[in-house]
């Protein structure tokens, strides 16, 4: 009497982990190549989207310069900045404008909507190098500056006055740096020491209330993004991988990448929905789905 109905468990059972399986695997993100190997140097870095659905990075075919990247892959050089100005870091406003860390020249660069000359923001010699930057939906600009040579590094925020304001010293090598989509937590990461801290920012853009958000115990970070729904895209350097991190600090998924060197991320494609990741080690790009659109993407859509 009880043969049929353990057959039946068993078969359903059978069913269960098929389906789980099944389910596993569709749930997968894969990472594929999004322009050829070295089409930019193994400096790329600084991935950004305009409006219009162009991708941009630094380095392209040689330091100094800046590339851009069309739908199809197609890419072709955008603009050189001035002098020995290297970039790093690019993001753009919500009125269409660029901006472009310059960590050589201590500078950060606009670039006005429909223009091509890079024009300086703001400069402050005192700054080790400015390396990535994010921008609050206000208009205010965060930069992380790392000291490469004494692992350290500080943050700073350069108002809509142009004037660059200190926020914090002391810190291990500051890397990447990301807003919240609702402006009010900023997100700084320590590539040595593997920190990833989050600060309140306050009305008047200085921060405070600072926490340890995450830690990893092995490989280094670089650059960082959030989606719309608040959660953060960490790409894990030498590891070649991209943490996705819900906004209390737990980590969702880990995207498993070609390449081991990811230096920085960014959202576009089809609404907003596709990390593009500059790898270094590869100088390309390589492409997964996200989760949720871009929040930056949002901003400027």
């Amino acid at each position: 009497m009880n043969f049929f109905p353990k057959i039946f468990k068993t078969i359903l059972f059978g069913i269960f982990n098929c389906f789980v399986l099944i389910s596993c695997k569709a749930q997968k993100i894969a990472s594929t190549d999004f322009v050829e190997e070295f089409a930019f140097t193994k400096g790329i870095e600084g991935p950004a989207v305009d409006a219009a659905g162009n991708l941009y990075a630094v380095n392209f075919k040689e330091d100094g310069t800046i590339g851009i990247v069309d739908s199809k892959g197609n890419t072709e050089i955008f603009l050189r900045l001035p002098g020995k100005s290297i970039g790093n870091g690019i993001r753009f406003d919500q009125t269409g404008n660029m901006f472009i860390a310059d960590y050589v020249g201590h500078n950060v660069y606009r670039v006005e909507k429909g223009e091509g000359t890079p024009e300086v923001f703001a400069h402050n010699p005192e700054m080790s190098q400015p390396n990535d930057l994010a921008i609050a939906p206000n208009g205010t600009i965060y930069l992380s500056d790392p000291n490469w040579a004494e692992n350290s590094g500080r943050i700073w925020r350069v108002g809509k006055d142009q004037k660059i304001t200190l926020l914090e010293e002391n810190m291990g090598t500051t890397n990447g740096i990301e807003v919240s989509p609702d402006g009010k937590t900023l997100y700084v990461n320590e590539s040595v020491q593997r920190n990833v801290w989050k600060y309140e920012i306050n009305a008047d853009g200085s921060l405070s209330n600072k926490t340890k958000f995450m830690e990893f115990k092995d490989f280094g970070m670089d650059g960082m993004r959030c989606d719309a729904k608040g959660n953060l895209y960490i790409t894990r350097y030498d590891k070649g991988t991209v943490v996705i991190a819900s906004p209390e600090g737990k980590i969702i998924k880990e995207v498993k990448l070609k390449g081991k060197k990811p230096s920085n991320i960014t959202f576009g494609g089809r609404n907003g929905k596709t990390c593009f990741v500059t790898m270094a080690d590869r100088g390309c790009f390589e492409s997964f789905t996200a989760l949720n659109e871009g929040n930056y993407y949002n901003q400027v859509h």
